[in-house]
């Protein structure tokens, strides 16, 4: 018997968030006294395979067709369930990502599965099989006992650290028999954002608002955001004012981050907003209006006009930095 966790990749290159996920699961299966299967998909390396052993998978199981390096909810499910039922496997965990949406809830109901989405903590196996999620927008937290024989976890990105230590998993391969239903959908192209630090993937974002006060002041913004090595996002009416990209849009109908942390800039803090970032380790909000609604829930603030204060912060960023080569 094994946890088995969903292990994604692009290129064949396998993501910080996933080696969260794969350290999650590895403190589920010390727990439960069995082991950690890892279940990638499509065209990985072996390298980055046999690397999760480092985060704590004894052993991956990979599906190697190459249909599978685009997402398909049939497919990966079929999969998933193959990887399940090979190896026994009670406890099913997938990250709270596009992927994890997208397929653990349908092994779920094929497996009669309480789930969990947007998991925060490990189980608590004193009071049953409780874990800690957000709800309201992450207002609050619920504490959620599965009672299903077979439980599947979606682990909320960048809630645990991944810290590599040594090992090496053992990477086997695992047929399964795909039919064309399976991947009805095609994908004609894919268009990828290079160049930038990924929103999905950032440890540090800065973010901008209405305050950026137009599209031509945004050079003073990415300044910091290149000297911090930021992600940049922005609010959604700046993006619907297509001052910027709307992959960069973060809040209730955007992205949602949870980086360490979060440079609000401009911004006032509606709640459709803060959604989005309010699990966020650490919030600065930079703002001229002191009344501004975010600075309750940041950690830190700054009252001013961005067009003095972002400079005179990405200055000091550079000296410290330099000081400290």
């Amino acid at each position: 018997m094994s946890v088995i966790v969903l292990v994604e990749h692009t290129g064949g290159i396998i993501k910080k968030k996933n080696f969260e996920a794969v350290q999650y699961a590895a403190q589920i299966a010390k727990k439960t006294a069995t082991t950690l299967t890892a279940v990638v998909l499509g065209n990985a390396t072996n390298a980055e395979m046999e690397g999760l052993g480092a985060y704590g998978a004894q052993k991956v199981l990979h599906v190697a067709d190459t249909r599978l390096n685009d997402l398909h909810a049939r497919a990966y499910c079929k999969a998933l369930l193959a990887a399940a039922e090979k190896e026994k496997s009670k406890i099913i965990i997938t990250l709270h990502d596009i992927s994890g949406r997208t397929v653990a809830p349908r092994v779920a109901v094929q497996l009669k599965a309480g789930i969990v989405a947007g998991a925060l903590s490990i189980p608590d196996l004193e009071k049953g099989f409780v874990i800690k999620k957000a709800v309201f927008s992450g207002k609050a937290f619920a504490y959620v006992n599965i009672l299903s024989d077979v439980k599947v976890i979606m682990l909320m990105p960048n809630a645990f650290p991944a810290v590599k230590a040594e090992g090496k998993a053992v990477v086997e391969q695992l047929a399964v028999s795909f039919d064309e239903k399976d991947f009805g959908v095609k994908v004609k192209s894919i268009d990828k954002v290079t160049g930038e630090v990924s929103l999905a993937d950032a440890e540090l974002v800065v973010s901008g608002g209405r305050g950026m006060k137009g599209p031509e002041n945004w050079g003073i913004l990415e300044d910091l955001a290149k000297e911090l090595g930021a992600a940049t996002a922005c609010s959604r009416p700046v993006a619907d004012s297509h001052w910027r990209p709307h992959h960069e849009h973060v809040g209730q109908t955007g992205g949602t981050v949870r980086p360490n942390l979060y440079i609000a800039v401009g911004i006032s803090g509606a709640i459709q907003h803060l959604a989005g970032v309010n699990g966020s380790k650490t919030i600065v909000v930079i703002n001229k209006d002191p009344e501004a609604p975010f600075f309750k829930a940041a950690n830190y603030g700054i009252v001013g006009d961005a067009m003095e204060v972002l400079p005179r912060l990405t200055a000091a960023v550079r000296k410290f930095k330099e000081q400290h080569k």
